[in-house]
């Protein structure tokens, strides 16, 4: 999809599924059951949306899934098999590994890092990707390092360590344009250091605010994850984002929802409504 100067595609990286209700925190069963249907277990279907921008005559790679060196632990937090599409994804915009400059990291949870590294000989993680920049925040790099009894199980310090040893980690403040048109906004929430990315090239507009908004779904402002360490800071970013959203006709980019990885947001009524963009 070409907007303006730039040009973005998207794959799936992996499928996965998490609790229903840790998905919709403090909204009933009855009502989000209705947007997304769980299984026997309480799970919904979910899937890594990797999005590869094409702009300045660089390719950038923005999160980067799970990836395919998950331990049997990380295997079940998750609900998968572990088997990547990464190599696959890239070919689809004609590019290996050895092509993408830049991975922005959103956040550093494990859905969205953990592609990042792949396992050596000598079973020790080393980067994927040989000549890119990896981009994350200063905030979220500190405590993403330092886990704590609730964090501990999505986020593992030696993948990060592994990209910062090899010289390939540039750590940012969540605040700052990253290149003409491109910049990470801090919002917080989800995690302390998360960020959302905002790209405009000749007044049309493409935004990824990662699990901020992580499917079409979860767009109404008090559809919060209870995975949110900081849900208060979550509401206050969505209200606040979604007049400009409407207003500025942004399509919005979703990184787990399962059919819409692109979409517009309306309010006709005063009714929220969510269209698929396919460009």
């Amino acid at each position: 999809m070409k907007f303006g100067q730039f040009e973005i595609a998207t794959f799936v990286e992996q499928k996965f599924s998490l609790d229903g209700g840790s998905m919709f925190g403090v909204i009933p069963r009855v009502m989000w059951e209705k947007l997304i249907k769980p299984d026997e277990y309480n799970n919904i279907p979910m899937v890594n949306n990797l999005f590869v921008l094409k702009a300045h005559g660089k390719n950038m790679i923005f999160d980067i899934g799970l990836g395919d060196s998950l331990s049997g632990r990380e295997k079940k937090i998750y609900n998968c098999n572990g088997n990547t599409l990464l190599s696959e994804g890239l070919k689809e915009s004609g590019l290996a590994f050895k092509d993408i400059d830049y991975v922005v990291l959103t956040h550093l949870h494990t859905d969205h890092a953990g592609g990042g590294v792949m396992l050596d000989a000598d079973g020790e993680f080393v980067p994927r990707f040989p000549n890119a920049k990896y981009i994350a925040s200063k905030e979220e790099f500190e405590v993403a390092t330092k886990p704590n009894e609730r964090t501990s199980a999505v986020y593992i310090p030696a993948r990060y360590h592994a990209l910062k040893n090899a010289g390939q980690l540039e750590l940012i403040d969540a605040n700052t344009e990253l290149f003409p048109g491109i910049k990470a906004v801090f919002t917080g929430g989800h995690t302390e250091g998360h960020f959302g990315l905002e790209m405009e090239s000749e007044g049309e507009h493409v935004w990824y605010y990662a699990d901020i908004f992580p499917t079409s779904a979860h767009v109404r402002v008090p559809f919060v994850p209870a995975t949110d360490l900081y849900p208060l800071q979550s509401l206050e970013i969505k209200r606040a984002k979604l007049p400009e959203i409407i207003e500025k006709k942004v399509v919005l980019a979703f990184d787990h929802d399962t059919t819409a990885p692109f979409a517009r947001v309306t309010q006709p009524d005063k009714k929220l409504i969510v269209e698929t963009f396919t460009g």
